[in-house]
């Protein structure tokens, strides 16, 4: 296994759809479902989705610096959420859908915020972006049966409704950057 790698944790929504999106990017070894950004010490998902705890909904990605750049993460983060909307995600109402990068050194709060720069200057959305870029303070892994949730349940309603068309949407415009080439 490779030694240098590096992590990102991302919040972007529901933490399914980023970890079922980000399993599939050529270079990452490890994506894990979790909450960062809140006031209480091991969190549960009952009181995230409550409300009450101030954590968001997240992934902890580890990947190969040598494979994929941070920067190239953040594209794929971008493309496949709406960083536009405060506190919501489509129907996923609330802080703990809040979208989020949580930077884990300088280099990579740099390279965030010089992104959201070019990217609202290029007027993709009709808004700007409210993408919060904040140092990651404690991560939290989520429940076991958060992990690898699409991959488990790929036809449960939500999955297919949400879930997939997000994968999907990575494949067709990241194809360079999938794991696995289409035959």
């Amino acid at each position: 296994m490779t030694t240098n790698l590096q992590t990102a944790t991302l919040a972007g929504g529901c933490f399914w759809c980023l970890e079922a999106v980000f399993d599939e990017v050529k270079g990452v070894h490890f994506v894990e479902s979790g909450y960062a950004g809140g006031q209480m010490d091991n969190p549960t998902y009952h009181a995230v989705c409550n409300g009450d705890t101030g954590h968001a909904e997240v992934v902890q990605v580890k990947f190969d610096p040598g494979v994929v750049s941070f920067r190239d993460l953040l594209n794929v983060f971008f493309a496949i959420h709406d960083p536009t909307t405060m506190n919501r995600q489509g129907a996923d109402v609330g802080t703990q859908y809040r979208s989020a990068i949580f930077y884990h050194g300088d280099e990579q709060k740099i390279t965030a915020e010089n992104l959201i720069k070019e990217l609202n200057a290029q007027k993709i959305w009709d808004s700007p972006i409210v993408t919060e870029v904040i140092k990651l303070d404690k991560f939290y892994v989520a429940e076991d049966y958060h992990q690898e949730y699409f991959a488990n349940n790929p036809y449960q309603p939500y999955c297919q409704a949400v879930v997939a068309p997000k994968v999907s949407k990575f494949r067709k415009h990241f194809l360079e950057m999938l794991k696995k080439q289409p035959a």
